[in-house]
């Protein structure tokens, strides 16, 4: 029996791809200068070993760099976001329990140690908040 036909008989089901949006196609191609950096800088785990996905959907927004394990996002802004502009994202982001770090595409090609710095404090300290899923017992538990 060939190699080929054995693998499709113990395995018959192709692998299963993440549905990338249409909207987050287009971003990922079309990154910005800024972007690009940031993701060369924690992309396989490079960032204390943070997994981040980059233009990943949340509902219907999508959202620059996303650390699912932390719940952090990070948005690389150019001159066409506000606050006011964003105020319902955010919103909604933040009910799902994200915190959201933003900073300009000038901060991030200007300052990229500074900026991972400050994500990395986030992560940090969003891992350090997260509760166990097995928590020891207390004192007089158990």
């Amino acid at each position: 029996m060939g190699e080929g036909l054995l693998s499709s008989i113990i395995n018959p089901m192709p692998p299963i791809r993440r549905q990338i949006s249409p909207h987050a196609a287009r971003l990922r191609r079309e990154r910005t200068d800024a972007e690009d950096r940031f993701w060369q800088a924690v992309r396989n785990r490079q960032l204390d070993g943070f997994k981040f996905r980059f233009q990943h959907t949340i509902g219907g927004y999508v959202a620059d760099f996303v650390c699912l394990e932390a719940m952090v996002i990070v948005e690389i802004d150019g001159s066409q976001h506000s606050e006011q502009a964003d105020a319902s994202r955010t919103a909604f982001l933040e009910y799902q329990g994200f915190t959201i770090l933003r900073f300009w595409n000038t901060e991030v090609l200007t300052n990229l140690e500074g900026v991972a710095s400050v994500v990395h404090a986030a992560l940090l300290e969003r891992r350090r908040r997260k509760p166990s899923p097995n928590p020891l017992p207390q004192a007089g538990e158990g």
